[in-house]
């Protein structure tokens, strides 16, 4: 068997529950074994500082449900002042005809310090303490503990209903009304717990009385017929004994009483008790006045003394001038405030005219029944929610941070249209209808759903708006379903993509470049402005985001630019050298679900077509083809892309570099989202798989 170690043992030592389970063990021991009076004295001094401290708790806590524990604790100091009860009347008993000391020096202490040499004055001072504690304050607690149980259990239907009106009425959301709940039974239960552990206190007082009685009757008879000492000298001794003790007692047992008042008389009280009193006794100056001049009379009066009145009622004075200045400052504020409060707003200040010129990069335009997108995501995440994701979506794939979107109504479109706008100029517009969903056949076929017939307004596919009741029945037969603000954010988003290279702004690109790490910096300082300015690294920028090639490997852009200004000042051809050292993140992103590339070549015949037809130097070079000859190029390239779709190949356009940017220049004219690539932008590493030439 393995011995634990010490660490274990402290662990184990210093766990609450454990030192708990130790201390309440530890007071049923006191009531069986004897104690020696060293001992009796440490813990009569416990007694004492712990029911000082749950009466100084009890005048600090904001609320009663602060101290929840309260009758635990009660129970305990209970327990532990009757079993130091017991072990002082064994040593009473056994060696009161010793001396005064003979059941330690605490409770000697307070015998000869209150009796004074008097015997009877101890017993008569024990006896008030028993009854203010018994009579007054415990009575009186235990009957405000009793009414608060009974009153706090009746109306807990009530206030159960009123959290549950709340929260069906949108007050409140569910985790505040969990958490009133859960107050209220807490309340409930405190209450009910405090009219029982009321019961401790005037059980503790009734046996302070007994033991008291026992002490005195039992230590004479035992000190003058077993000891053989006087009945004077044993009353003497064994009553200093007893009344020290019961005061030793009776004190603590008094605080506790104390405390138990305090903390059910709170209750509707909340703050500290300081604060809570002062704060209402305070609130009414001309009660602090009359009792000023009522102290002011009785100090004149006949046989009175005149020190103690006269300065109580100049206090009493003082304080009812300070409070009636303080609330004549509160009362002005609250005036101001009402006044402020309703007057009449001020005119606007007319705008200056330069704010008319201000115009917003994006902006979506709603009709009136579309609002319910924005403001309710009961049945759904709202669309400013996923605004936000669409976002951070953009600055992953494009590395450009989308500039925020504005979300107006517009009582001018149909209720469930919704324009998209770019620097203010439509660029999209659509139909969504809250509430339903919008479901497609992923083959391009007719939807056999009951609903409304419409075209996806992203890639204008056939559509159906359907009922929401329907939706299951949509996924089980293999239809995709999406929910109207993902159809308003999707075509946003295609949208964006379309023109971020129009949003892209100077200063976009400034902050680009300022945001860049230390080292990329320095290359920036070699070549702008002295070989490129910033508007060019723009343009730059804007010719790859136009065929959406990403821009957030910033590094390796700048250095295909500083690179490529060697050759040419051309921005096109600058563009297509950085192209070419993007080539590992161009051809990943076409990768298909195989792992190869499917590519379209152009044939070597419309290779030489495109070269010959090129016209003009250096910069200044443009496409002349033949329209005629244009219009074939046109229809081969519909037709093998539209064979490479049936057979579900997603290929990119595969030129020379030299043809690439004229090439794509009339290809994005009718197939917009086609990629095309020239050889220098193929990366070694890549697999190649040819689905036709043109």
């Amino acid at each position: 068997m393995s011995v634990p170690s010490i660490d274990t043992l402290r662990s184990t030592v210093f766990r609450g529950d454990v030192g708990l389970a130790v201390g309440i063990m530890a007071i049923m021991v006191i009531l069986i074994l004897p104690m020696p009076s060293m001992l009796l004295d440490f813990m009569l001094a416990l007694s004492i500082i712990f029911s000082v401290l749950i009466m100084m708790t009890a005048l600090f806590i904001q609320t009663p449900l602060e101290f929840t524990s309260f009758p635990t604790i009660l129970l305990i100091s209970t327990m532990l002042r009757l079993s130091l009860n017991l072990a002082s009347t064994r040593l009473i008993l056994s060696h009161g005809h010793e001396g005064t000391d003979a059941a330690g020096h605490v409770i000697a202490a307070f015998g000869n310090f209150v009796m004074g040499g008097n015997f009877v004055i101890g017993i008569i001072v024990f006896a008030i303490l028993v009854i203010v504690n018994f009579v007054v304050i415990t009575k009186g607690s235990g009957r405000i503990a009793e009414v608060a149980a009974r009153f706090t259990l009746d109306a807990m239907p009530g206030k159960q209903m009123a959290i549950d009106a709340d929260l069906s009425s949108g007050l409140i959301k569910e985790d505040e009304a969990r958490k009133r709940r859960r107050d209220l039974e807490a309340e409930s239960a405190f209450f009910g717990a405090m009219d029982g552990a009321s019961k401790f206190v005037r059980g503790d007082a009734i046996a302070g009385l007994m033991i008291t009685f026992i002490n005195v009757i039992g230590g004479i008879i035992i000190g003058t017929m077993q000891m053989g000492i006087t009945l004077s000298e044993a009353g003497h001794s064994y009553t200093v004994l007893t009344v020290g003790d019961g005061l030793v007692s009776q004190i603590p047992a008094l605080i506790v009483s104390t405390a138990a008042g305090l903390l059910v008389s709170k209750a509707g009280v909340s703050g500290a008790a300081d604060k809570a009193l002062s704060g209402q006794l305070a609130g009414y100056p001309t009660a602090l006045g009359m009792s000023s001049v009522v102290m002011g009379l009785l100090s004149v009066l006949p046989g009175l003394p005149f020190l103690p009145f006269a300065s109580l009622g100049a206090g009493a004075g003082v304080l009812a001038f300070l409070a009636n200045k303080d609330k004549k400052a509160k009362a002005e504020i609250k005036a101001a405030e009402k006044a402020a409060a309703e007057a009449p707003p001020a005119a606007p200040a007319e705008e200056p005219v330069q704010t008319a010129l201000k115009m917003d990069d994006l902006r979506v335009e709603l009709g009136y029944g579309l609002l319910p997108l924005i403001n309710d995501n009961s049945k759904g995440e709202r669309l400013s929610d996923q605004i936000k994701a669409l976002r951070r979506q953009i600055a992953t794939d494009l590395g450009y941070i989308m500039p925020p979107v504005r979300l107006l109504d517009n009582v001018q479109l149909g209720a469930n249209d919704y324009v998209i706008k770019i620097k203010e100029v439509e660029a999209g517009r659509g139909t969504i209808f809250p509430g339903q969903f919008m479901v497609m056949d992923p083959m391009g076929g007719k939807v056999g759903i009951p609903g409304t017939q419409t075209v996806e307004p992203t890639f204008g596919l056939p559509a159906t708006w359907v009922e929401a009741r329907l939706r299951e029945e949509a996924a089980i037969r293999g239809y995709t379903v999406v929910d109207p603000a993902t159809v308003l954010s999707t075509h946003l988003s295609e949208t964006l993509k379309s023109n971020v290279a129009e949003i892209l702004s100077y200063s976009d690109v400034k902050k680009l470049l300022t945001e860049v790490p230390a080292d990329q910096a320095k290359l920036i300082d070699e070549i702008v402005p002295g070989q490129i300015t910033v508007s060019g690294i723009q343009r730059v920028l804007q010719l790859l985001l136009t065929e959406r090639v990403s821009i957030r490997d910033l590094g390796t852009i700048l250095e295909g630019i500083a690179e490529g200004v060697t050759v040419s000042r051309s921005t096109q051809m600058i563009a297509e050298h950085v192209r070419a050292r993007l080539a590992r993140q161009i051809c990943a992103a076409h990768i298909s679900p195989n792992g190869y590339l499917p590519l379209i070549n152009l044939s070597p015949a419309w290779e030489q077509a495109f070269i010959e037809s090129i016209v003009g130097e250096g910069d200044d070079k443009r496409l002349a083809m033949a329209p005629s000859k244009l219009q074939d190029f046109v229809m081969l390239v519909r037709d093998q892309f539209e064979d490479a779709a049936k057979k579900g190949e997603l290929p990119v356009l595969m030129t020379s570099p030299m043809s690439r940017p004229f090439v794509r220049s009339i290809v994005e004219r009718f197939r917009a989202h086609t990629t095309v690539m020239s050889q220098a932008e193929v990366h070694p590493k890549v697999r190649l798989k040819t689905v036709s030439s043109i």
